[in-house]
């Protein structure tokens, strides 16, 4: 029987989920304490048979008004073939939460979206979140290749616009400055209500920008006009087992010159040099969903090509049922209203 137990040391937790190729940033030590610097609780629990490490799973107490829950962000990372571990994990996760008071667990693994893993969450008695945790629908470009064979892979119009940032005289200035954390977060702001989404905190953009930084893993990029005007900004994490665009945003400007073009293909070439295998450019809807609020930015990610990725929805244990119905209720029309 597989049991539970606190790890403490960040480099065997590190050592653990850099060996998992699937696993990014999401897993990660400095997740975990990304979280923690914002007042919220953290569980770093290693999963055990005997004294083999053979899973970890970062879980962070999320005190929604809605009720409390935990978030298991892109895991448990675990041998999602054995039956007898599982059996034994969501069980012990259970208590752990439960002594948490929290009304569910939600989590999103690193495994693809198939009937099979539909069904296996179904028989450890999970069912379908109503929202999203992280990315789902994502666009991953293999790394592991020259740059001159991933421009060519590049739809047209993208070669075009980096090479005409290169014309234009456009600059690329990566920064692991916190100050740059701020104006980013202005920018954001603008794009937010330009793309009628909900920005990201200022509190949490700094607080994953700082923790990521102190091990040498994110930078924060902004391109320029050549007499300095911004144009776009990235925070782009880059971990040992992935690159990953987590967040952007846009000056008014940088709509009509290629800033932003410039900004992932420099990230890229920087993640080459890191000898990173693979680069995520995080979230996108299908080719279909014209009327969706992101289409426009997924339009603009798939053009650098890549491999589409569809992992498997977030999916919710639940705790207390009596007090989960109002929960999904509610989280089922924000998720309507707010077109996600």
């Amino acid at each position: 029987m597989a049991t539970l137990k606190t790890i403490t040391n960040p480099r065997e937790w590190e050592k653990f989920v850099t060996s998992h190729p699937e696993s990014n940033f999401l897993q990660s030590y400095y997740h975990g304490q990304t979280h923690e610097a914002l007042g919220k609780k953290v569980h770093y629990l290693g999963i055990f048979e005997g004294q083999a490490l053979v899973g970890v799973c970062l879980g962070i107490i999320e005190d929604a008004k809605r009720g409390r829950y935990l978030s298991i962000p892109g895991g448990p990372l675990l041998n999602w073939e054995n039956q007898s571990l599982l059996k034994s994990f969501f069980e012990q996760i259970s208590e752990f939460a439960k002594r948490d008071q929290c009304v569910f667990i939600r989590l999103r693994p690193q495994i693809e979206d198939t009937e099979q893993n539909r069904l296996l969450m179904k028989e450890n008695h999970l069912k379908p979140s109503p929202m999203h945790l992280t990315a789902e629908h994502t666009l991953q470009l293999n790394l592991n290749q020259s740059p001159e064979i991933i421009l060519a892979q590049m739809r047209k119009t993208t070669r075009y616009e980096i090479r005409q940032a290169e014309k234009l005289g456009i600059k690329v200035i990566s920064t692991t400055d916190i100050k740059a954390a701020d104006e980013f977060y202005d920018a954001q702001i603008q794009t937010a209500k330009r793309q009628k989404f909900v920005p990201f905190s200022l509190p949490l953009i700094r607080s994953e920008f700082s923790c990521f930084t102190k091990h040498k893993q994110a930078l924060l990029y902004k391109a320029v006009t050549p007499n300095g005007k911004p144009l776009a900004y990235a925070l782009i994490i880059h971990y040992p087992t992935e690159s990953s665009y987590h967040f952007g945003a846009s000056s008014q400007e940088g709509r009509r010159l290629p800033g932003a073009y410039a900004i992932l293909w420099q990230a890229i070439r920087d993640a080459q040099k890191l000898n990173i295998p693979r680069f995520n450019f995080w979230g996108i809807v299908g080719e279909n969903q014209t009327k969706h609020r992101f289409y426009g930015v997924s339009v603009f990610k798939r053009g650098f090509g890549g491999q589409e990725i569809k992992y498997l929805p977030a999916h919710d244990l639940v705790l207390n049922s009596l007090k989960y119905l109002p929960i999904y209720l509610f989280e089922t029309a924000r998720k309507k209203i707010r077109r996600l």
